[in-house]
């Protein structure tokens, strides 16, 4: 199983992905904290990244290139602000084209499987509209489901 919801709060201006997987809590952790295993997801399969840095720290940066099919790059980052392995990280997603995305990311157990719930957070309802016509939500929701492969 992999992404079980998507909710879409305009108002609110929240994005949030819930999936749930086959997989320990701390199997799913290295998904985001190991940056080979980074690239092998973040991001949809038309666009994989290559991680340039990658200090998963308070303070700390993970920057990444993704290219796309015609070859085209686009840098990305997250600055991060929290991280407390491996239930919980907390950055802001950005790139040269928008503004930061405060990005939140639990990791739970759920039963005998684990449950990841990834919130969006837009500085406006433009910028989560604008986002949103560029495909963020499916863009984001490709990139988890490629997580089960990887489990």
């Amino acid at each position: 199983m992999s992404v079980v919801h998507v909710d879409k709060d305009i108002a609110g201006r929240r994005l949030t992905i819930t999936a749930q997987f086959d997989a320990p809590v701390e199997r799913v952790w290295q998904l985001w904290a190991d940056p080979r295993l980074l690239e092998q997801w973040w991001g949809p399969p038309t666009h994989p990244i290559t991680v340039l840095a990658h200090d998963l720290r308070p303070g700390g940066k993970v920057s990444y290139v993704a290219v796309g099919p015609n070859g085209e790059q686009t840098p990305g980052s997250w600055d991060v602000r929290e991280v407390d392995p491996p239930h919980h990280l907390v950055f802001d997603l950005g790139n040269v084209a928008t503004s930061a995305v405060a990005t939140t990311v639990s990791i739970l157990p759920h039963g005998t499987q684990t449950r990841v719930l990834i919130t969006a957070s837009f500085d406006s309802v433009g910028a989560m509209d604008l986002l949103l016509g560029l495909g963020f939500d499916l863009g984001m929701r490709t990139a988890v489901e490629q997580l089960a492969a990887l489990l």
